[in-house]
């Protein structure tokens, strides 16, 4: 069934093509992620159209005999130091057109642009016990690494308890945060505590490291901003002038009622203060005073991150899903 599908490298993203994909996308995902809300159409514009940091993409879209659109894919080649041998593929089947070759034909296209690339790593994630999961095993991918979602709903936390937990004191630390850019007299404070999330769980994934500094964090929040989405920093500041930890959270454009987790850090040589639970708790807070539509936060963690998982569920998270990330080894020249 194969040879009845067309497959189209997209130069340039037109209104047409971003429909196109939010089509596939969403299909694929209410069929193999019920309950988890699919980006919206400005989203997936945004993603396909907007600069990315460190990186480029490549994508593809595959149409039926009847132009009907059926998959895509893209693939974002990172470009830093330490992390240029490395590609993310994000693959999905409209479930009404799969097992007809669809993604087998765009993973070809995806390996072969690896290699012109001179790519060693390709990484993808998958839901746990799906057909994404079954469709990598089939392709020799490797499993990597195993990811915990948990979901925090505001009408279910204990109030009381994340007031107590964020109103907390810690001697020798305050906290302090922004919107979007971090002020520039924390910004190199803020690169340095950036780099602690190199040291995080990543399991067998040939990850890469980044190294950060003041005008990568505000590269990496204009990203951000020209995509419309929000980003919330809480950070903890030390006495001395460095920054302990942060939290962040990404609100998706368009005001959906579910926030995204992102970083999470504590710097070494602060851990053990309870500084991660006070940051994630006066973040809630925030949240809930500020952004009224807001109801829920996601985040995920790697299974064998016993620290965060414990913090995040002291906090009120509990497990909703799991997901896999996999990794395609690559021979190079």
């Amino acid at each position: 069934m194969s040879e009845h599908i067309h497959l189209t490298p997209l130069d340039r993203i037109s209104v047409t093509d971003a429909a196109a994909w939010h089509q596939v996308v969403a299909a694929s995902m209410a069929h193999d992620l019920p309950g988890v809300p699919p980006p919206g159409p400005g989203q997936i514009h945004a993603q396909l159209t907007k600069p990315t940091l460190d990186s480029h993409r490549l994508t593809w879209l595959a149409t039926g005999a009847d132009r009907v659109p059926v998959g895509v894919a893209g693939l974002r080649l990172f470009t830093s130091p330490g992390r240029d041998h490395l590609a993310e593929l994000e693959l999905h089947v409209d479930p009404a057109h799969r097992r007809q070759g669809t993604g087998s034909r765009l993973l070809s296209a995806v390996v072969a642009a690896c290699r012109t690339e001179d790519r060693r790593s390709l990484i993808v994630e998958a839901p746990a016990d799906s057909p994404g999961e079954a469709f990598c095993e089939r392709w020799m991918f490797r499993l990597a690494l195993a990811l915990d979602h948990l979901i925090l709903r505001f009408d279910e936390v204990d109030g009381d308890k994340v007031r107590r937990l964020g109103d907390a004191e810690h001697p020798g630390y305050r906290l302090t945060g922004w919107t979007g850019t971090v002020p520039d007299d924390l910004a190199a404070a803020f690169a340095a505590a950036k780099n602690a999330m190199n040291d995080m769980p990543v399991g067998d994934l040939d990850y890469g490291s980044v190294d950060w500094d003041a005008d990568r964090v505000r590269a990496m929040a204009q990203v951000i901003a020209d995509r419309g989405d929000t980003l919330l920093t809480i950070a903890a500041v030390h006495d001395d002038g460095t920054m302990a930890g942060y939290t962040e959270i990404l609100l998706p454009q368009g005001a959906p009622p579910r926030a995204q987790q992102y970083d999470t850090a504590v710097v070494p040589a602060h851990r053990g203060h309870g500084l991660g639970l006070w940051l994630k708790a006066a973040m809630v807070q925030r949240l809930r005073a500020e952004h009224l539509g807001v109801v829920e936060v996601e985040t995920d963690n790697a299974e064998d991150n016993v620290h965060m998982l414990a913090v995040n569920r002291e906090l009120g998270f509990r497990s909703y899903r799991r997901t896999r990330e996999f990794q395609l080894d690559l021979p190079t020249a």
